[in-house]
């Protein structure tokens, strides 16, 4: 063999090495990618929960009907039980109980919980406007003018302490009255709402929707206060407010935050599912029974508070400070100077929600 006949050979046999290297790389490669992939996530530290809310079929609750009607809780691993209840109030007790271990309500809930000497923390917004309506029944329409008129008079709430009373209550401080001044019956948030509206047990309800809107379009009851919208809210609570959020003690979420964060993650999906959903996605997904026999109805609820719900799940900076404002215009023992309004919310779960899916 000639020196250049050998020097061929080599430089052949230095390309078919370096080939080889390149695949066998590449295998090593593919195999960490694929373990990398099959790596098992972390177990989520509770994978089952229960969520307490007061009045799922309300729209103030819409994104959580979404979450567990679309499958999101599963995708995230959790085997979720709701317990719904009359009032926000009521679901608050289960969850201070111990008979769930998450909450689905108003965020002044926690507020009140830390002038008990309890730490609870909101941890995933649903509602961005509190979707609340206050307006007076049919047969009392004539003499209620304004808030002021409903002195003395019986005005109906899903529960006492709950969201719906708490606008009772800012609305009757804005205009110089107590809580004292009227007199408040529970009704529920369901069809018991609208036979309390037309069975003359009330005088004015102060509710969510779908019943606020169904009461309006049937006649049945005059709009006093409205805050469906971002403008009504902010003139009747002077800033943004934060309405449904997912909440639960601050000792859970700190032994649990992989499962808060599934909690997040589902709610935050829901959220968005929400800003783009047609009327069609609407009523395949949300349960006949919600929709009150009136699927067109349902729809105008719908379209009546759209832009009440949460965009991505995030709580506004400056809304914890309008909530407190709020509840302290009304109730003696919520002190904003003793209030700690940083431990009553995160947004730390919500921000790594939507990062990934954005």
């Amino acid at each position: 063999m000639t020196h250049a006949e050998a020097r061929r050979v080599r430089d052949a046999v230095g390309r078919l090495i370096f080939v080889f290297t390149l695949i066998a790389l590449g295998f090593v490669a593919l195999s960490l990618s694929a373990g990398a992939s099959a790596a098992p996530a972390q177990p989520l530290e509770k994978p089952k929960v229960t969520i307490a809310v007061g009045g799922k079929p309300g729209l103030y609750y819409l994104p959580l009907t979404i979450a567990e009607q679309l499958g999101y809780f599963k995708d995230e691993g959790l085997d979720v039980t709701i317990d719904d209840f009359a009032g926000g109030s009521k679901a608050l007790q289960a969850v201070v109980g111990g008979s769930a271990d998450v909450g689905a309500g108003a965020f002044e809930h926690t507020l009140l919980m830390q002038t008990k000497g309890l730490t609870y923390q909101a941890f995933a917004v649903l509602g961005a406007a509190p979707q609340l309506v206050l307006g007076v029944v049919k047969a009392k329409a004539g003499e209620v003018k304004s808030v002021k008129d409903l002195k003395g008079m019986r005005i109906g709430v899903s529960a006492p302490g709950s969201s719906t009373h708490m606008l009772v209550n800012v609305a009757l401080a804005k205009v110089g009255l107590k809580p004292s001044d009227v007199s408040i019956v529970g009704v529920g948030s369901n069809a018991t709402v609208v036979a309390a509206a037309r069975g003359g047990q009330v005088d004015a309800i102060s509710n969510v929707d779908p019943m606020m809107t169904l009461l309006q379009e049937s006649g049945d009851l005059k709009v006093l206060v409205d805050t469906r919208t971002q403008a009504g809210t902010r003139a009747m609570f002077g800033g943004p407010m934060p309405a449904a959020v997912m909440y639960a003690p601050q000792s859970f979420i700190q032994k649990n935050p992989r499962t808060v964060q599934a909690l997040a993650n589902a709610i935050v999906r829901a959220d968005k599912w929400l800003q783009r959903a047609s009327a069609a996605d609407l009523l395949r997904t949300v349960p006949e029974p919600y929709l009150l026999g009136d699927k067109t109805l349902y729809l105008k609820a719908f379209a009546n508070c759209r832009e009440a719900f949460s965009p991505d799940g995030m709580m506004p900076v400056d809304g914890p400070a309008t909530a407190l404002k709020a509840l302290a215009s009304f109730t003696p023992e919520v002190k904003p100077s003793q209030i700690r309004l940083s431990d009553t919310w995160t947004n730390t779960f919500a921000i790594q929600a939507n990062r990934q899916y954005p």
